[in-house]
């Protein structure tokens, strides 16, 4: 797009010299990439995000409480062409795991790297645990990682050319990014801000960058009108996440989750990619390293459980550093031998953690790291047992009674595997599912699934508040031994409402 220009530094994209030819073998990482994704998406089965947003998709609407429209949207273009499908519902976080290897081996070419550099910063971003564990669930992680990724993308390639016309599409990719995953708009405005307050502002501030910052605001707009009517809930949500997982208790978990996101193996590479950026003497390049900065302190602070947060940038920090060690890479063979032998081990031991590779019986041990493959167990058990409840309720009884679930993994679970056999819609208070209503208004029996104790502590007490006749109607595990969200959890049949269903609702709402 356009002629290149020199900056303030005396760079010059164009007069660089031509950027060597795009490597064919990324393609074929990114093929193999997906490939395993999609042979591994029948393992196991829906995990509790997943089944959370296939009922989102079955209630399309502007936002969310917890992310915007366009997960829920692909989940719903999913059930048209797919029905309930493991596969069909996993096929579009693994085309943006894919993708997201192409723009990794692109972004290294964008720096200066040669073909073989290209091709081991594909293999770097194919190994992320982050991006083969998140590209497994179709919740926002892939999406989230590809955005992040392919804005860092368009931010080199300015900063190479001086071509600001390409801020139309980071505006377009930050937009569409934050449409999937509020965080990508938190990184666009960070970037924003290290761009206005440093000497970027001097050769990229031009009027491009204000029309992709309105592109980006236009894009966003269904997601703030649905906010704006819906009690800025997303605000809310942010505020019962970040007690969950921020703190300073949990920095350590944080920093040393870094190691995890991008791969072990390969931490060599992204602390190497913070330095070439910041010396390569391009103020833009450099902003990427503001950003980098800002957001592991703020990430590290608020929500320092949720190590993945910064999953999209590493792929950037990978190329840079595939592109700032190659000439010490090749100087000796043995080290990049050594480098290749240490990511095939390395992504081995993490693969069978976050990835559906073991029997379900074996996976135990790996939940206390990543919940990913314990969450995707026990919900058919569940929907079944909640269905015997059901059925042994008399007629007349189920006529003036509905399904309560404590969260919205239960609700989407009885919603979408239960469908067919019997079982009324559930409803849940929990999240986006509040706002859906409690079913009939006028219910006198409530059945209420719970999890167990460690995630719903005391709720049976809560129940006994607005019910007179609260018991133990069946208890909730899983066949392998896995001690999830649902395990030991019980499943109550509630009698005798102190007031009306209608009237209990509003009290019953708990984000989280």
């Amino acid at each position: 797009m356009g002629a290149a220009r020199t900056d303030k530094t005396g760079r010059t994209g164009g007069d660089n010299g031509p950027i060597a030819p795009v490597d064919r073998r990324v393609l074929a990482v990114a093929g193999l990439v997906f490939a395993v994704l999609m042979a591994l998406s029948t393992r196991y089965g829906f995990h509790i995000d997943e089944l959370y947003f296939l009922d989102s998709a079955r209630h399309l609407q502007a936002s969310y409480v917890d992310q915007p429209l366009l997960a829920p949207l692909l989940a719903r273009v999913s059930l048209s062409l797919f029905g309930v499908s493991e596969a069909g519902l996993r096929l579009w976080p693994a085309l943006a795991a894919a993708g997201t290897v192409v723009v990794g081996g692109l972004t290294a070419r964008e720096l200066g790297g040669a073909r073989r550099t290209q091709l081991l910063a594909a293999i770097a971003t194919a190994t992320m645990p982050v991006l083969l564990g998140g590209a497994h669930i179709a919740n926002t992680t892939s999406y989230e990682v590809l955005a992040w990724a392919a804005i860092a993308l368009v931010v080199v390639r300015i900063g190479r050319t001086g071509d600001t016309r390409w801020w139309l599409v980071a505006g377009a990719l930050i937009g569409i990014g934050a449409e999937f995953n509020h965080l990508a708009g938190i990184f666009g405005i960070v970037l924003l801000a290290a761009i206005l307050l440093g000497p970027a502002r001097r050769t990229v501030a031009d009027r491009y960058l204000l029309a992709g910052a309105g592109i980006a605001v236009l894009l966003v707009l269904p997601d703030l009108w649905w906010q704006a009517h819906h009690e800025w809930a997303m605000f809310e949500m942010t505020r019962a996440l970040n007690e969950k997982n921020g703190g300073p208790q949990k920095i350590p978990t944080w920093i040393v989750g870094q190691l995890a996101t991008a791969g072990l193996a390969m931490a060599l590479l992204w602390p190497a990619g913070l330095r070439f950026l910041w010396r390569s003497g391009r103020p833009l390049w450099q902003c990427l390293v503001t950003a980098y900065v800002v957001l592991f302190l703020l990430f590290a602070v608020t929500t320092g459980a949720q190590i993945y947060y910064l999953g999209g940038l590493y792929v950037c920090l990978l190329a840079a550093g595939a592109v700032g060690l190659d000439a010490w890479l090749h100087a000796r063979p043995d080290r990049l031998r050594a480098l290749m032998t240490a990511t095939a081990a390395s992504t081995a031991l993490l693969a069978v953690i976050v990835l559906p590779i073991l029997p379900p019986a074996s996976i135990a041990w790996t939940y206390g790291i990543s919940t990913n493959s314990g969450e995707s167990l026990g919900w058919p058990q569940l929907v079944g047992t909640v269905n015997q409840v059901w059925t042994a309720l008399p007629p007349e009884q189920r006529a003036g009674a509905v399904i309560l679930a404590a969260d919205y993994g239960e609700a989407g679970a009885i919603n979408e595997l239960g469908r067919g056999t019997g079982l009324p819609p559930a409803v849940s208070a929990h999240n986006t599912d509040w706002w859906w209503g409690p079913g009939n208004p006028a219910a006198t029996t409530v059945i209420a699934v719970a999890p167990g104790p460690g995630h719903a502590p005391g709720y049976a007490a809560q129940l006994r508040r607005f019910f007179r006749h609260v018991t133990v109607a069946a208890d909730v595990s899983n066949p392998y031994g896995v001690h999830n969200v649902e395990w030991g959890g019980h499943i109550y049949l509630c009698t005798g409402p102190r007031r009306s269903w209608a009237a209990m609702w509003p009290q019953l709402r708990h984000y989280g």
